[in-house]
């Protein structure tokens, strides 16, 4: 149903500052924490004495302790001691390749031998002082195929977030969908329009009039397992829209790191990265706040849409012009995990066998 030899956001820094994480991602039960030398390791939540969870523990010298009898393990796994019994010989608990990286901490759920730092994606933005990005997350139950669909389908807008980034200007442009190789960019362009509210306010962020007429973009690029990113924002008619100089547009980058919890749940990272005014903390945290609301209006249409297509498996979903972005992901992802199964590797060495 996933991608397992591939890179997922497992979880951000902060979320395991003071005690182990547990989190299941790929339904894989996995537990995080910092070793001594700063290094973050992922290992099977399962202790191998008598099968706690290893989350509910603690860290001590960079070592994890499980709470229920104190065997501790270090990083790579191996049992190093538990106070008057002989350990040595215990399995080894599996251990995931984990890096952090651009504020995320990345796991690979599949076979270690695969694993390649350099496959994680490039994020340019969060290594330059020119952009700042402020993000959150949300726990989502629902099949993570369908936030892509959600997210490489931007109709909606306009009913599910009438009052933030939603117009009627939305459904009457129509949308472009091209693949290039594991990559699906659907791209959808309006001109000479009323900018939204959330639109109207990021233009008078940026020191710009909102009553004047506007061109919008959003441009959605998914790139597996399940990362969308979609440049969005609005310019000053007249200007070249996407493609305006600075000083007559405020533009964005909507970050979304979609990772499977379950089959039917997700870990949904969200985010924005934006170039103008990036030293400004309260329009980060404007933005922010404005962003997240948004999503939580996804989050109660994906959590129905789910019930409902678990209610009644028979019933088949319809395809329309505008699921283009969406219907071409999944046939992304299938050709992937088909050639996942059948033994070809990572996502990395099966475009480079194509």
């Amino acid at each position: 149903m996933f991608l397992k030899n591939t890179w997922y956001v497992a979880c951000t820094p902060d979320e395991f500052a003071d005690k182990p994480l547990g989190r299941k991602i790929c339904n894989e039960a996995m537990v995080f924490f910092r070793e001594a030398n700063g290094n973050v390791a992922a290992l099977e939540d399962f202790c191998p004495h008598r099968g706690a969870a290893l989350s509910l523990g603690f860290v001590k010298d960079g070592h994890l302790v499980c709470g229920y009898h104190g065997l501790t393990v270090d990083g790579g796994g191996k049992c190093t001691k538990m106070v008057g019994q002989r350990v040595g010989g215990f399995p080894k608990t599996r251990a995931y390749p984990c890096v952090e990286r651009y504020g995320f901490v990345w796991v690979w759920p599949g076979d270690a031998a695969l694993a390649n730092p350099d496959e994680i994606p490039h994020l340019a933005w969060a290594l330059s002082d020119r952009w700042a990005y402020g993000g959150g997350l949300y726990h989502i139950q629902c099949d993570y195929r369908l936030m892509i669909d959600n997210l490489m389908d931007l109709t909606h807008e306009t009913y599910v977030h009438a009052t933030s980034i939603g117009q009627e200007e939305i459904e009457e442009a129509p949308p472009k969908t091209t693949v290039e190789g594991d990559s699906v960019i659907t791209a959808r362009h309006m001109e000479n329009i009323k900018a939204p509210p959330f639109w109207a306010s990021a233009l008078r962020a940026n020191g710009l009039d909102d009553q004047v007429p506007c061109d919008r973009w959003q441009v959605c690029r998914f790139t597996p397992p399940s990362h969308v990113m979609i440049e969005v924002g609005v310019a000053h008619a007249g200007h070249g829209g996407y493609d305006a100089p600075a000083d007559k547009k405020a533009g964005s980058i909507v970050v979304d790191f979609i990772t499977p919890e379950t089959d039917e749940s997700i870990w949904y990272f969200w985010g924005m990265a934006r170039n103008f005014k990036p030293e400004d903390a309260e329009l980060t945290a404007a933005i922010k706040r404005g962003q997240g609301g948004i999503f939580a209006e996804d989050q109660e249409v994906l959590e129905a849409q789910q019930r409902n297509l678990s209610a009644y498996p028979e019933k088949k979903i319809l395809k329309l012009n505008i699921d283009a972005g969406g219907v071409q992901s999944r046939k992304v992802l299938d050709r992937l995990i088909e050639a996942e199964r059948a033994g070809t590797g990572s996502v990395a060495n099966v475009e480079n066998a194509a």
